[in-house]
């Protein structure tokens, strides 16, 4: 955890300081306006990500009072025993039976479900319990290892967070009728090529035979669905696409919504109850997002406002044209680089990515499809290890830094497949 918190603190210093620099040098020049315009977007960016994170309590507390309903209605632990069989495949050094098992299942199912804020303590638990059959203590196990890999790379139902902030910046740039679910599918589809990259990395590295019942079904299951939506959306023009996207994300959403709340009221819960219980974390989570919300933003604002943001995505855009290739995501591309090492530092890039372009351009959904489909590496294993006083990791890194970087590449692929229009 010390040594995120180190690498984080030195981006955000570069950013203020070479910023500052670049402020200074140009200034020196001859652009006398240019501090006042870096101090301008100082205030103005903290606005904004103050005005986001407002936003963002609204959306949080409805979401994770959903998901208490849902809880209390037994919905996700249902969902839980579905995914069951095919985790049992892919932890074979768990004993049957012990209870690692139902929290690695049940921490998966909360982060597709995009519940972080339930994710982390039931993954929390899950370590404590793989440590217990951990026959090296100081050392990861190879279950602890595949556990922390899909964690990260695990696939993202609904990507909560990012959809509440795209509706608030939809707000704020005045869009009227914006639908903020139309990542659904490709964020889904992203995250499902990044969960791969994890496992089958992990599987070779243990030798896992992923070549059984459940795995293959999971697979061919998720692979026909893909194909049969892209087989519908693929003859359509991209704004028609678009809006059968859209359509589709806030149809299951909604149908997920009205599911938990029918079954639980079926059940004799008392669902008003639940939701409020449950919308009171959502407004704990989406403040505590505020402080590092901010302070990325004004870091950022500085390196963008003196043109060093520039001047780095010209140099990679000047590289990726040299080599024949479109450029138009190059300006997510910082989203997905940062994503590995900070998700608040991610988050606030991607805002910046949809302030400069605007939350409905290309750039911006790329974004945001970058920053649902991944999770941050380095914390969730700094963290994870370090509840347990794992200090030798093995190949966990490694493998991690490859579903990341397949997920990015994926990520990108997949933005150009629904939303490029060229």
């Amino acid at each position: 955890m010390a040594v995120i918190v180190i690498v984080l603190n030195r981006i955000w210093v570069a950013f203020v300081l070479v910023g500052f620099a670049a402020t200074l040098a140009q200034t020196m020049q001859g652009d006398l306006q240019l501090f006042s315009r870096v101090l301008t977007g100082l205030f103005d960016t903290a606005k904004t990500g103050f005005d986001i994170a407002i936003g963002l309590v609204g959306v949080m507390s409805l979401w994770l009072g959903v998901m208490k309903i849902g809880e209390k209605g037994g919905l996700i632990q249902r969902f839980g025993r579905l995914v069951a069989p095919f985790f049992r495949r892919v932890f074979p050094d768990i004993p049957p039976g012990h209870p690692a098992s139902g929290s690695i299942v049940m921490n998966v199912s909360a982060n597709m479900l995009g519940l972080d804020n339930a994710a982390t303590p039931l993954g929390l638990k899950a370590m404590r319990e793989l440590q217990e059959i951990n026959p090296h203590k100081d050392t990861a196990s190879n279950p602890m290892i595949m556990f922390l890999v899909l964690n990260t790379a695990g696939i993202t139902l609904i990507p909560t967070s990012v959809i509440a902030i795209r509706q608030s910046m939809a707000v704020q740039q005045g869009l009227v009728g914006f639908n903020a679910a139309d990542i659904f599918l490709p964020t889904l589809l992203s995250t499902f090529i990044s969960f791969c990259a994890g496992l089958v990395a992990v599987a070779a590295w243990q030798r896992i035979n992923l070549l059984s019942g459940p795995v293959l079904a999971f697979f061919a299951g998720f692979a026909a669905l893909m194909g049969g939506l892209y087989a519908w959306l693929a003859p359509m023009p991209p704004e028609t696409m678009a809006q059968m996207i859209g359509l589709l994300g806030s149809g299951i959403i909604v149908s997920i919504i009205v599911l938990f709340v029918g079954v639980a009221a079926l059940r004799g819960v008392d669902v008003y109850e639940s939701f409020v219980e449950g919308a009171k974390e959502g407004f704990g989570v989406a403040v505590q997002i505020i402080p590092y919300l901010i302070a990325m933003l004004v870091a950022i604002s500085i390196f963008r406002t003196s043109g060093c943001m520039g001047y780095l995505v010209d140099g990679i855009r000047s590289v990726v044209i040299a080599l024949g290739l479109n450029a138009d995501f190059v300006p997510a591309l910082p989203v997905g680089l940062m994503k590995t090492l900070s998700g608040s530092g991610a988050r606030g890039l991607m805002v910046d990515v949809m302030t400069t372009y605007g939350v409905d351009s290309f750039q911006g959904k790329l974004a945001a499809i970058i920053q649902g489909s991944t999770e941050t590496t380095f914390y969730v294993l700094a963290v994870y290890f370090g509840s347990v006083n794992i200090t030798k990791t093995r190949y966990a890194v490694a493998c991690g830094l490859i579903a990341d970087f397949v997920g990015l590449i994926g990520a990108i692929l997949v933005g150009y497949l629904f939303y490029h229009g060229g």
